[in-house]
């Protein structure tokens, strides 16, 4: 009769216990692409590149925090990028009215905040697709940004009162220092309270999930007004660091680049599943790509590639995993 350790030998236990780490494989390519963009360009290791590659990253990661929650119920916001664009304008907006700073920056995030239940309450009221009411709304948001602006850049608000501003954007770190801060507070909210497993558990199984008593609508609208309120914040931060707000910036570009992070880092498309961290680390990957291509001369079209196949790699290797997993804890159950 075989024993458990002859049928399960110490390798196969190792190698099981680094397959349930979600982030593992995400992390290996990761480091491996900074180790060869270290090794072809000479520019790469430096605190001004760093830098750089912080700000592409940032916006991104935010972004992803909240789409990671809607993937993982099952639904999708398109019209993040366009919330992205508007909520500096709305701040600009309550500024010039008379708003303090303060005041005219939680304003922005109400609103924005706003523009996501109305996306939740479309998709579970009325039942339209979240593609399409989304899609919907960024097309509004779109026309919206260019109204108010007049389809012209406008100044940040950068000397009323610096220690604010310094913290949400001016700083020269501010805005990656959130990011983190962000990411690790939406992966404790999903891993370790209610509402992350109710959330899991709305995409994973939800007529299950209704049946015991969760109530799904209400998850998902609450995950559409985090995701437009992070989006919006994470517009205001990178607004105030460049210290102008464009109404060509974000749109379909940051929320396809958030999405993307999110799918990369592990998140399952159809629900259920996926990492806040894991989305960070896909958006590291495709900055440091982004940024090695820009040093090492290499055309920025070639970042589109890469791109789509990283996320066909991603797609598929998360399949594969998935089934390595189940693997494994089938053998530790007959262990």
């Amino acid at each position: 009769m075989q024993t458990s350790s002859a049928r399960n030998p110490p390798a196969w236990a190792a190698l099981s216990g680094l397959i349930q780490i979600k982030e593992l494989s995400i992390l290996l390519v990761t480091v491996a692409a900074g180790i060869y963009f270290t090794a072809t360009s000479t520019g790469f290791n430096s605190a001004d590149n760093y830098r750089t590659i912080a700000q592409y990253v940032a916006p991104w990661a935010i972004v992803a925090s909240g789409q990671v929650m809607l993937l993982i119920c099952g639904e999708i916001d398109l019209s993040a990028g366009f919330v992205f664009t508007l909520a500096p304008f709305v701040l600009t907006s309550f500024f010039k009215n008379g708003a303090p700073f303060a005041v005219a920056l939680l304003g922005a995030l109400l609103v924005a905040a706003l523009i996501g239940a109305v996306n939740g309450w479309i998709r579970t009221r009325l039942n339209l697709p979240s593609f399409i009411t989304t899609l919907g709304m960024a097309f509004l948001l779109q026309g919206s940004s260019l109204i108010i602006s007049n389809g012209s850049p406008v100044p940040a608000p950068t000397v009323v009162d610096s220690g604010l501003v310094g913290i949400f954007g001016g700083g020269r770190w501010s805005e990656f220092l959130w990011a983190l801060i962000i990411v690790a507070t939406m992966q404790l909210v999903l891993s370790a309270t209610r509402f992350g497993i109710h959330t899991q558990a709305t995409g994973g199984n939800p007529v299950g999930a209704a049946e015991s008593g969760i109530l799904t609508n209400r998850v998902k609208v609450v995950n559409f007004a985090l995701t437009s309120a992070l989006s919006g914040f994470a517009g205001l931060l990178q607004g105030i660091r460049v210290g102008s707000f464009d109404p060509t910036n974000g749109g379909f570009n940051t929320m396809f680049f958030a999405v993307a992070s999110a799918v990369i880092g592990g998140t399952a498309l159809l629900g259920g599943s996926g990492t806040v961290v894991g989305a960070l680390l896909g958006a590291m990957l495709l900055g440091i790509v982004y940024d090695g291509f820009n040093l090492t001369g290499v055309n920025a079209n070639a970042f589109n590639v890469v791109l789509g196949i990283a996320i066909l790699v991603a797609m598929l290797l998360n399949v594969y995993l998935t089934a390595l997993r189940k693997r494994a804890s089938s053998l530790r159950r007959t262990a």
